[in-house]
């Protein structure tokens, strides 16, 4: 059997490619166990600066595998059935908190738990053959992997709401227009767009991109008084790290800085 999820790391650039094509990569318990282990190491390792999510094939990720769930269903009591989700729902809460960006490379559908993890992502950039669905009312879910909070964030809580009740699906010029995402390239341009950003953000300060993500992650659910005090003791933090002293002094001699990401 094939590894149902690819590591790959280049130039700083850490990408995971959710890889079962055959069923627009819909999520296994093997493919989740990988991103619940590699994202916490991918975070830790210094060598890796961004990390990328993308899928085999034509699709992004159909979310859960409806197929295998209609070929049996669960026996577990209902408390150890939660407590098994909400394990494996970790992946969406790594892929927004981890301190460096993240990256959803969406090239094809995505569609329920698959939604939900490109909207965990910090950044999204779709082809033009990307389809956005929620799904879950389709198949009798209310919904899991944080999908109900990202996208709410996104877009509202009226259009968020109305997304998940009909099942509506968007297009990737909807998507856009809406926010959900932030760049639309066509299906060729894809990897190139995807891999220039990546490589933009991996070669910036890449300690304070961290803590901007940890002000953003926070300005979400926090008072402004909390977040001015983050704010003030992130900016400090940054202003001690040799990525700071470096952009000084290109500043003052007017050339470009060179991040090194200390």
């Amino acid at each position: 059997m094939p590894h149902e999820l690819i590591e790959t790391v280049t130039n700083r650039v850490a990408t995971l490619t959710l890889n079962r094509p055959d069923r627009l990569n819909a999520l296994s318990t093997p493919m989740l166990d990988g991103l619940l282990e590699a994202l916490p190491r991918l975070a830790a390792d210094a060598n890796v600066a961004v990390v990328v999510i993308t899928g085999a094939g034509r699709g992004f990720c159909a979310g859960g595998d409806v197929k295998s769930m209609a070929e049996g269903s669960s026996q577990l009591a209902l408390e150890d059935a939660v407590q098994r989700l909400r394990g494996r729902m970790e992946v969406s809460r790594l892929l927004h908190e981890i301190p460096k960006p993240t990256i959803a490379m969406v090239n094809g559908p995505a569609a329920g738990a698959g939604l939900a993890m490109a909207l965990a992502c910090d950044l999204r950039i779709a082809s033009e053959s990307a389809r956005f669905i929620t799904a879950f009312a389709k198949v009798g879910f209310s919904g899991d992997f944080g999908g109900s909070y990202f996208l709410s964030k996104l877009i509202g809580t009226g259009k968020a709401r109305e997304l998940y009740y009909t099942g509506a699906a968007l297009d990737a010029a909807q998507a856009l227009a809406l926010g959900v995402v932030n760049d639309v390239v066509p299906a060729f341009e894809l990897l190139e767009a995807t891999t220039a950003l990546a490589q933009r953000l991996a070669h910036g300060p890449g300690i304070a991109l961290g803590l901007m993500k940890h002000n953003f992650n926070a300005a979400e659910s926090g008072t402004l008084s909390e977040l001015l005090d983050l704010e003030a003791l992130n900016q400090v933090k940054a202003a001690k790290t040799e990525d700071h002293k470096e952009a000084a002094r290109a500043f003052v001699e007017k050339r470009a800085p060179v991040f090194k990401g200390r």
